[in-house]
């Protein structure tokens, strides 16, 4: 009899994510019937003992908010890429009882934009200056060749993202809020702010637009993301960024590649229409 495996996300809270459902499907496409996956509430404070209670039926978890740093002391060792931005999303459980970090929210960006024809790009700029702009960051490190442009609110967050370029290697200005409508005319914008946040640019998308990845994925579409496409412009979803995230968790905690991208998107598409 094969022994189970078991994986699951973890976060506070975590009722919403869609991790389970892509991560199932996975399993459905790949045959891998002793498979489960399932989400935990789990907080700061709980993490550690959650973690020494796994048993050696685990073989990974997912990660969000707001565990994506909190877990690294718990960890034997992170990949490069989790180092860059001191985030882990991926922990994965090796034979021999180690516990790997890794960050496939990166790796998930690029793949994304790769997706919809966006190999490099001569520029690019952010809207935004929380976690997932700092891993947009690093996925620009990759494929934009020039200047990144984020635009922040407050001068702090401003310093923030500076030091964020210095220490990726990647050549960061930063403008004020007030000016967000010019962002629209760079060949990439990459929107990483909450709900509404950029409902007001909507009017200010230009008669040709580029690419657009807005990453989030409900409400969808944007007000943004739909004049985008009205327009004519190619729009990357959050929903395409946490498909292919959860691609790579796949892949690392079962070993088997590749997952099946297309049957994951799917359960995603139907899920989120389902609460619809």
């Amino acid at each position: 009899m094969t022994a189970s495996r078991r994986a699951a996300v973890l976060g506070s809270p975590v009722a919403h994510s869609l991790s389970p459902v892509l991560h199932r499907a996975a399993y459905r496409e790949l045959d891998l019937a002793e498979w489960t996956y399932d989400r935990f509430d789990v907080d700061e404070a709980a993490l550690p003992s959650f973690v020494e209670g796994l048993g050696a039926e685990w073989a990974g978890l997912s990660l969000t908010m707001p565990l994506k740093r909190a877990v690294i002391p718990l960890l034997d060792e992170i990949s490069e890429t989790a180092a860059w931005v001191e985030a882990v999303n991926t922990v994965v459980f090796t034979e021999d009882g180690r516990r790997v970090g890794d960050n496939t929210d990166i790796p998930g960006i690029v793949a994304a934009l790769r997706e919809h024809g966006v190999e490099q790009v001569d520029s690019a700029a952010i809207l935004g200056a929380g976690a997932t702009a700092s891993s947009a960051l690093a996925a620009m490190s990759r494929i934009c060749a020039g200047e990144i442009v984020v635009y922040v609110r407050s001068e702090a967050r401003a310093a923030e993202m500076r030091q964020w370029g210095e220490r990726l290697d990647v050549d960061v200005r930063t403008a004020d809020w007030a000016r967000a409508a010019d962002a629209l005319r760079a060949p990439l914008v990459i929107a990483t702010t909450p709900a509404g946040a950029t409902d007001a640019l909507a009017t200010a998308v230009p008669e040709r637009p580029t690419t657009l990845f807005d990453v989030l994925y409900d409400p969808w579409p944007t007000e943004l993301a739909a004049r985008w496409s009205m327009f004519g412009g190619a729009v990357v979803s959050g929903l395409d960024l946490l498909v292919h995230q959860a691609v790579l968790q796949v892949e690392r905690m079962t070993g088997r590649a590749p997952a099946p991208v297309h049957a994951m998107r799917r359960a995603g598409e139907q899920a989120l229409a389902a609460c619809r």
